[in-house]
């Protein structure tokens, strides 16, 4: 079993880099294996989504470093600490710059990016940002897809309902190969299923025995359905 931490990207700015890089240092020498941060752009005043009462933990007037600035300002004073987003929502940006994004991160940090993804809940947010909200998981599908042809194919290609492209040059590759791995977040249907379909790892988050026992049930299940070892899935 290994240990990572979230790195403090939600404090006032003052105190950012100092606070951050310290901690990232601090953390790696006492042997976290790996460092985290988290995503939203923007944190709506109104909100009616948030299931804990409707009121975000953060509030909207304090600072919420963009995740994968924060993920590269770890890379640059860390050697060892795997570095990952807990979780990068995928609407929030586009594909094709954010793949390049994760990609110059993974290959500046040595391979060691874990790409924390999920479709994302806060519909105020997400509409704001253009998302489509109940088509969200298709889009998301969509997304890991093209990571994927980015990060790996010579002459990426892609058409699909969302988005597409063709003729294009995608450098630098990550490192980590085939590409760095995608943690897929959720506990819903579809979410478990996008786990076993275009998934490396399932990142559960604070869930109770029993709800994690039933997903790892559910993740297995869908696995056979296409034919995928289980096995081959983190957890």
């Amino acid at each position: 079993m290994e240990f990572g931490v979230h790195l403090p990207t939600t404090q006032p700015a003052a105190e950012t880099k100092a606070s951050l890089v310290t901690f990232a240092q601090e953390a790696e020498r006492r042997g976290f294996a790996s460092l985290w941060v988290s995503d939203h752009v923007v944190i709506p005043r109104g909100t009616s989504s948030y299931p804990q009462g409707g009121r975000f933990p953060v509030p909207p007037d304090r600072p919420y470093l963009e995740p994968v600035v924060g993920l590269a300002a770890a890379a640059a004073v860390t050697t060892r600490a795997r570095l990952g987003c807990s979780v990068f929502i995928l609407g929030h940006r586009h594909p094709v710059v954010m793949a390049k994004m994760l990609a110059s991160i993974d290959a500046l940090a040595g391979g060691r990016l874990i790409c924390g993804v999920g479709v994302g809940w806060w519909r105020e947010e997400l509409e704001i940002l253009g998302v489509p909200f109940h088509a969200r998981g298709r889009q998301a599908d969509e997304i890991l897809r093209i990571f994927k042809a980015l990060w790996t194919a010579e002459a990426p290609a892609f058409e699909g309902e969302f988005f597409r492209f063709r003729d294009i040059g995608f450098e630098p590759k990550p490192l980590a190969k085939p590409h760095p791995p995608i943690w897929v977040g959720g506990a819903a249907p579809g979410a478990l299923r996008r786990v076993a379909a275009l998934g490396d790892g399932w990142h559960a988050m604070s869930r109770s025995v029993e709800d994690f026992r039933r997903g790892i049930e559910t993740i297995h299940a869908e696995c056979e359905k296409i034919g995928r070892d289980p096995r081959a899935i983190e957890i």
